[in-house]
């Protein structure tokens, strides 16, 4: 996906450059995802809610995720880096679902990628890497691709 330069797919045990992951300098808000517990939409919300701390006005679907997605305020950061591992797992039987979630960490990961930082002094960054079984890289890379041009590319 050489068209989102901030959205990584790697096999488990994968590893990527520190550079691509971390920046120069800045706050950077890390937060860790897990696939294998993303049974269903609810899951993944509380999942979401759960680990960025997401404000109790969260409405429970994927708009109010989108939106807290593209706000993060409560989290004061130059730089966002989101891990999801076990990326293959989360959604198992709701193929709907799976492309709503990966929908909007792409659209997330493209509001930050023009983002000004609260300095002012350069882009904000979002990083997103999904780790997944050996088997599953070249699937989930091509789901990601698919979204990205149902959901953002003319």
């Amino acid at each position: 996906m050489h068209h989102v330069p901030w959205a990584h797919v790697v096999p488990e045990q994968g590893a990527l450059p520190v550079d691509v992951l971390l920046p120069m300098t800045g706050r950077t808000y890390v937060v860790r995802l897990d696939g294998r517990e993303m049974g269903d939409a609810d899951a993944v919300f509380l999942q979401f809610y759960d680990r960025l701390r997401l404000p109790d006005y969260f409405g429970w679907n994927w708009n109010a995720l989108l939106d807290c997605l593209r706000d993060l305020h409560w989290l004061p950061a130059d730089h966002y880096v989101f891990l999801v591992e076990a990326a293959d797992a989360a959604l198992p039987d709701d193929a709907a679902g799976q492309r709503s979630l990966l929908r909007t960490l792409l659209r997330a990961g493209r509001h930050w990628s023009g983002a000004r930082r609260s300095d002012g002094r350069g882009p904000s960054s979002f990083v997103l890497v999904m780790s997944c079984a050996p088997a599953s890289v070249s699937d989930l890379r091509e789901r990601l691709r698919l979204c990205w041009e149902e959901t953002v590319l003319p």
